[in-house]
């Protein structure tokens, strides 16, 4: 099963992907999530306990619950970082967290409260090894040890892995994404910067988070207040101007709207809006 996750092939289509969300992490519920209609599963860690062995039980699950509905060995994985990154010693004192993510296979990495370009910086240098070099950014800090797990959950081998595991789309043959949650004043505020570091796949602007940091309690969920979905609408016309793809809640009523704005990452509100945009997005190729 030595080929490219069918996630990464419908983006580089330009094709909208879904994901679903979990922070259950059981061999059990591995076996089940394994068979989603989603494209990819996003591991909840920010506020969870941050339990390696049980992220490896539930990757076990996807493993041997597969292949996928699109003949993956597994979904495609993104693990959400328990830390922010509002300043780079934050990311750099908590970089073994994102070490022993790759560690276990994850196919992508996302930092919360990414309101600091130094620590979005410090965030791509810590996903890349050490053997590579990127302009801009200098040498790779990932280093040896955690292939061997990486490779096994990805069913190749690990010098394979090695030349695989590196960031996609800044390199072509890139298998890694990486993403940042823009969800507060000061991201908002240095989101242009922070939307041109290089390495990076996705943005998306976590309304949750942004709207409280705004000073609203409960304003989270749409129709949003006149100010939030004109911050929303910047972040978004930022985020695709800079070549990356948006990620945003969609829902039965405005998938439609959801996909014809350019968003290409997609949560849906519930699975059957997963049916409803692919069927919209088919229509539309024709």
């Amino acid at each position: 099963m030595n080929k490219t996750n069918s996630a990464l092939i419908k983006l580089k289509n330009g094709e909208p992907v879904y994901y679903i969300a979990t922070d259950e992490f059981t061999y059990k519920n591995g076996l089940k999530l394994c068979k989603t209609n989603a494209d990819i599963i996003r591991l909840n860690l920010e506020h969870g306990p941050f339990d390696m062995w049980a992220v490896r039980r539930f990757i076990d699950g996807l493993i041997d619950g597969g292949p996928t509905k699109f003949g993956d060995r597994t979904p495609f994985i993104i693990a959400e970082l328990p830390f922010d990154g509002n300043n780079e010693f934050s990311v750099i004192s908590n970089s073994w967290m994102i070490k022993q993510l790759l560690a276990q296979g994850v196919h992508g990495l996302l930092l919360c409260h990414a309101s600091s370009p130094k620590a979005v910086k410090e965030f791509v240098k810590n996903s890349f090894y050490s053997f590579e070099k990127i302009e801009g950014l200098g040498q790779g800090q990932r280093g040896h040890g955690g292939q061997e797990r990486a490779a096994h959950v990805w069913g190749i081998s690990q010098n394979n892995y090695l030349d695989k595991a590196k960031l996609w789309p800044l390199n072509s043959n890139g298998h890694i994404v990486l993403g940042v949650k823009l969800e507060n004043k000061k991201a908002y505020l240095n989101a242009n910067k922070i939307l041109k570091i290089k390495g990076l796949c996705f943005a998306e602007w976590g309304p949750g988070d942004m709207t409280m940091s705004m000073g609203y309690k409960n304003a989270y969920n749409p129709p949003y207040p006149k100010k939030i979905a004109n911050m929303q609408n910047k972040l978004r016309n930022l985020i695709i101007k800079n070549n990356l793809f948006f990620l945003n809640l969609a829902t039965v009523k405005d998938i439609k709207k959801i996909i014809n704005m350019g968003t290409m990452i997609i949560k849906p509100h519930t699975l059957n809006v997963i049916n409803i945009g692919r069927r919209i997005f088919s229509k539309n190729e024709k």
